[in-house]
């Protein structure tokens, strides 16, 4: 008996949002902006990723508002 592949159908990926844009005064998200540049000059898009993680998911608690 002949056992014959196949292949599953094509995975569909939406296309990235927007980097987050760090809040203005907020310290954490300047440093964090920083080093998604540094890691992003060096190849590093995986880190860059982790950075734009980072920076969603920060509270901004130090940013004046």
């Amino acid at each position: 008996m002949a056992h014959r592949s196949v292949m599953d159908d094509a995975v569909h990926l939406s296309p990235p949002g927007r980097e987050p844009v760090p809040v203005e005064g907020c310290t954490t998200c300047t440093g964090l902006a920083a080093r998604r540049e540094a890691d992003r000059r060096a190849g590093d898009l995986s880190a860059v990723s982790d950075r734009n993680v980072e920076i969603r998911r920060h509270p901004h608690q130090e940013a004046a508002r």
